[in-house]
């Protein structure tokens, strides 16, 4: 028992330890850009967090791309220009293996999604992005982190993505590989009847996405209604470029990688109904 509990303590201590190492990673890099950006601030802009974290996303992933040596035809087209709209490849079917792919032709965001939960009395723990496993051997207890991914542009493309590793950092970089990966094509529109605007800020009609025994419905709402799902729904749903929802749940929703794959499914059969 004592051996146990010298495992679960060793993971929590592993975790804030990495978490504290990216964070001041991440500390380091903004304040680089920080001075950069104030560097060239006599033109009259203002500094601000989104410039900072937008600047951030955007000069990561312009250094992998122009890094990147493309491994399938599909990303050498990619690369030499060929291709240069997402939707040309996702209409097609055509598979994406490589998330360089999606890097060229979108600007994506991407948020974790509270799958697990920290440890507490009679099982109250708060609510966090890492879930933490074990696997009891002869020797020792081999712990696992995973972690659930959101990747989306804001602007109909949205992708779910799960990844599982001994560390946390390593997880979180599979998740969010999975998540660019599984990137799909929303259709939305506005169809309610309170509504008349021809603006793309809900959906077009009522959809309903399943997974084991989670159910999520979706309902057009109109301009100003907001997001009216869970907490994890609205991210799902703000990465996809949906303002304005109202959204049922059902089932056992406090598991969250059901939920957000059944979110991703009541969207996807969007595309497969006309409006």
């Amino acid at each position: 028992m004592e051996k146990e509990l010298d495992a679960v303590e060793a993971s929590k201590v592993m975790a804030e330890i990495v978490d504290k190492k990216e964070t001041e990673k991440e500390a380091k890099e903004k304040l680089r850009i920080i001075e950069e950006l104030e560097a060239a601030q006599k033109s009259g802009k203002k500094i601000t967090d989104d410039a900072v974290i937008a600047e951030t996303i955007t000069r990561e992933e312009s250094s992998i791309v122009d890094n990147w040596v493309p491994k399938t035809e599909l990303g050498r087209l990619v690369k030499a220009g060929k291709i240069k709209d997402i939707d040309q490849i996702l209409n097609e079917g055509l598979k994406i293996l490589e998330p360089e792919i999606i890097d060229s032709l979108l600007v994506l965001n991407t948020e974790l999604m509270n799958t697990g939960q920290a440890k507490g009395k009679f099982g109250g723990g708060k609510r966090r992005t890492w879930r933490q496993t074990q696997k009891k051997t002869e020797d020792k207890n081999i712990i696992t982190f995973s972690v659930m991914a959101v990747a989306g542009d804001g602007n109909g493309h949205v992708g779910i993505g799960f990844g599982r590793a001994a560390e946390t950092l390593p997880a979180k970089e599979k998740a969010i590989r999975q998540a660019k990966l599984n990137v799909v094509k929303i259709k939305r529109g506005c169809a309610s009847y309170d509504c008349s605007c021809d603006e793309p800020h809900s959906i077009p009609f009522v959809t309903e996405g399943k997974c084991s025994s989670v159910i999520i419905k979706l309902m057009p709402a109109p301009q100003g209604t907001g997001l009216v799902t869970g907490d994890e729904v609205k991210k799902i749903l703000r990465l996809a470029g949906i303002k304005d929802v109202y959204g049922k749940s059902f089932g056992k929703t406090r598991t969250t990688i059901n939920v957000g794959k059944a979110c991703l499914d009541a969207l996807i059969k969007l595309n497969g109904m006309d409006q």
